[in-house]
């Protein structure tokens, strides 16, 4: 009966309110035959019959793998691995914890990560670990996010870090397959939501205390565009753009707008200083928390800016068809890492994806990177970056003799052949 409440639910919210997407909390406790039920009577939703067109109705949830019902002891649940190839899509943690560092539920939140500035711009957190460690760490945490941009296909065949051939299901993630989606539909990919600290507050937890406002701001735009320019479906929280900031409450379900407000205007700042976030969740991250509070500063300049910047990548990603391949098949025949292993640049990942050429550099200098195959070839830096509002990103260039492309610190460069 409760399976059938669901269902019911959903179709009449669809029906008589026209909701057109729905994302279940804590999926994995719902039976896949359950969540499959509600997709196969949305299906049959048609605009003559039910005012509605059910097919272009979206679900995706909290496919995670815990609890009285772990391992399907009960009945097979509707978890990451077992939503694989349904096109109904589960939140990916892979190159969310990557992207950002550790995972949401370390005891020093100081664990950093590809956008937060491990190994190449170390913070003083003794979790970190040694040089060594965090150089292999970082490089680790990039093989996870380029089976991230593959829509997370578990399938996908690409060159690791290490110069082997790998499959996405043979990276490690906590001893799991990193990989485990048949089709880019299936993984669902973000670097922040409701739940845990904001992007902007893990990245105040992890970069170095101080790193200035803009670099702050470019490193956000940074992180959110791992997700952006991904294959499948991605998700950024409401004002992840504008640099929300929760006040480093890491759940704020209970705390008014106080922590939970989206400052719309950027003079009213972003939402960061307001206080000491509420004890319940929050009070073994005050020690680290307080003299960070009186001390991170951004301001207009850096929430216009970031948001402007993060649009331009939107519209990039909304007009080339190459960031929405269909198949796990397009995809392993379009997107490919071509500097990984020996030619790998620590902090920096270079994707090729037909004919788009996308540099990612989380590092705090100017990178050049060479893909001796393209020499002679013809790039330029995309139309909507060169006409855009990032004025760093403009300096980006291409060498066609020798195939490099140069992009400046902690920005992502897209770089089009001239005829697109």
């Amino acid at each position: 009966m409760m399976g059938k409440l669901v269902v019911d639910s959903i179709v009449t919210w669809a029906k008589e309110y026209k909701v057109d997407g729905f994302r279940f909390d804590l999926m994995g406790h719902h039976p896949k035959a359950n969540i499959l039920a509600v997709r196969k009577a949305l299906d049959a939703l048609t605009p003559k019959k039910d005012g509605v067109d059910g097919k272009k109705i979206i679900l995706y949830g909290e496919g995670w793998n815990f609890g009285e019902v772990a391992d399907d002891a009960r009945f097979v649940q509707a978890t990451q691995k077992n939503m694989a190839g349904t096109g109904i899509a589960t939140f990916s943690d892979r190159a969310r914890d990557a992207v950002r560092g550790g995972s949401p539920f370390d005891s020093d939140p100081g664990v950093q990560g590809f956008a937060s500035g491990l190994y190449t711009d170390p913070n003083s957190s003794t979790a970190n670990g040694t040089e060594a460690e965090q150089k292999a760490r970082l490089l680790h945490y990039q093989d996870l996010i380029k089976v991230g941009l593959s829509g997370n296909l578990a399938k996908y065949r690409f060159t690791d870090s290490a110069g082997k051939e790998v499959t996405g299901a043979e990276i490690d993630y906590n001893g799991a397959p990193a990989g485990y989606a048949d089709a880019p539909g299936d993984a669902l990919a973000y670097v922040d939501a409701h739940d845990n600290e904001s992007l902007f507050d893990a990245l105040t937890y992890k970069l170095p205390k101080d790193t200035s406002a803009s670099d702050r701001a470019r490193m956000q735009v940074l992180a959110m565009a791992t997700a952006a320019l991904s294959q499948g479906p991605a998700l950024s929280q409401a004002g992840t753009d504008l640099l929300r900031s929760k006040s480093l409450d890491r759940n704020s379900f209970d705390s008014g707008d106080w922590f939970n407000a989206i400052h719309w205007n950027c003079a009213d700042g972003n939402g960061f200083g307001r206080g000491l976030p509420m004890a319940a969740d929050n009070e073994s991250k005050w020690p680290y928390a307080r003299p960070l509070l009186s001390t991170v500063k951004v301001g207009c300049p850096q929430i216009t800016g970031a948001s402007a910047a993060y649009r331009d990548l939107l519209r990039i990603r909304t007009s080339e068809k190459a960031f929405s391949l269909g198949s796990a098949a397009r995809v392993q025949d379009r997107l490919s890492f071509p500097l990984s292993g020996k030619d790998e640049t620590p902090g920096v990942i270079t994707m090729r994806l037909g004919d788009l050429v996308v540099v990612f550099n989380a590092t705090p200098q100017r990178q050049e990177q060479r893909i001796g195959a393209l020499a002679g070839t013809h790039f330029r830096l995309h139309p909507v970056q060169a006409t855009g509002t990032d004025p760093v990103v403009k300096s980006a260039s291409y060498e066609a003799g020798s195939g490099t492309f140069t992009v400046p610190a902690r920005t992502v460069a897209v770089f089009s052949a001239p005829n697109k």
